[in-house]
């Protein structure tokens, strides 16, 4: 049976998520039986390989790396701050915003 590529990452336990799962293959380092893959959504039979080349990102999306990167950058510390995301759309920000 054929199952998106998104769920079949989290039943195998290669993301946390389907969100998480999303955002690894859209950042291109998914590989199905190696070829590489970058649509969440694309079916496959779950006899596939599929395999994680790279490092995966520690946030549902690419926008908490642009967060972290402006935070680092700017010296900013969230830690006792209220916090909003406005017009959040994937998650990353928040994401980051939650984890520091």
């Amino acid at each position: 049976m054929k199952e998106r590529l998104d769920v079949l990452m989290v039943n195998r336990g290669l993301a946390q998520s389907r969100e998480k799962a999303k955002a690894i293959i859209m950042s291109g380092i998914v590989y199905v039986d190696g070829q590489k893959e970058d649509k969440a959504g694309s079916s496959f039979e779950d006899t596939v390989k599929i395999e994680v080349r790279g490092h995966t990102l520690a946030y549902v999306s690419r926008g908490g790396l642009k967060l972290e990167k402006a935070m680092t950058h700017f010296g900013v510390r969230l830690e006792g701050k209220v916090c909003m995301d406005v017009g959040a759309s994937t998650g990353g920000f928040t994401d980051c915003m939650l984890q520091n």
